[in-house]
């Protein structure tokens, strides 16, 4: 029954671009629509998870964690009392390249790291993205240090069953993480990007195929990690 509300969406989001004639929507506007379209159906149930768990929404400060061996997205907000809470998970609906950070343009990798969400993209190929900041700082000096370049880019939080390198979570999920982030504002977001679950397990990336600073990474990364328990 989704997809074919999700189908119906489309159509009607396409319609109202084109109903626009000559006054192409700005981005702004392209954002809203597309929030509108698809991110206000699935509201309900996204408020009904943050009711579960006793958070109000909207709330000021999101976190979402991403674990590539258990191809999931965490997401949890922070309440008055500044303690997290877990609200849901999204399983990903794609997964691509292996356990390790991206050194490279066209390796396939999803990045690992601390990073942020950067930009809305309502007209994406994967029904709805949201860019990542990748490179990063921390990606750029370590690449100055190993001598690498073409680093890539273009690594987003999308929707659809494909990845080449982004985190895909599909379009039910991506609808209603692009709303809430809207409404949150991106400067409130942290995302973090890690080889599995490492408040459960040591990191399972095999480091011998490794530059020699990511176990520093992943000290930083398991930091990070300890306020969500």
């Amino acid at each position: 029954m989704k997809k074919y509300t999700y189908l119906l969406c489309s159509v009607l989001f396409a319609l109202r671009v084109s109903a626009m004639g000559s006054m192409p929507m700005t981005h702004e506007e392209a954002t809203k629509h597309a929030i509108k379209i698809y991110g206000l159906p699935t509201k309900p149930e996204l408020k009904g998870f943050f009711s579960d768990a006793g958070v109000d929404y909207p709330p000021k400060q999101l976190a979402l964690l991403a674990f590539k061996k258990e191809q999931k997205l965490e997401l949890w907000a922070q309440k008055s009392t500044h303690n997290w809470e877990h609200i849901h998970t999204y399983p990903f609906t794609a997964y691509s390249g292996h356990l390790g950070p991206k050194l490279k343009e066209r390796d396939k990798q999803i990045p690992e790291g601390i990073y942020k969400l950067v930009g809305f993209n309502p007209n994406s190929s994967m029904h709805l993205s949201m860019r990542v900041n990748y490179p990063n700082q921390y990606d750029r000096h370590k690449a100055k240090h190993d001598g690498r370049k073409k680093l890539g880019g273009d690594i987003y939080l999308h929707g659809s069953d494909q990845s080449v390198g982004c985190l895909a979570i599909g379009d039910d999920a991506i609808s209603q993480l692009f709303m809430l982030a809207h409404e949150v504002g991106l400067k409130n977001i942290q995302l973090i990007i890690a080889p599995n679950d490492l408040r459960k397990e040591v990191a399972q990336t095999e480091l011998k195929n490794q530059p020699k600073w990511v176990p520093d990474l992943y000290r930083k990364i398991n930091h990070a990690l300890r306020a969500f328990t």
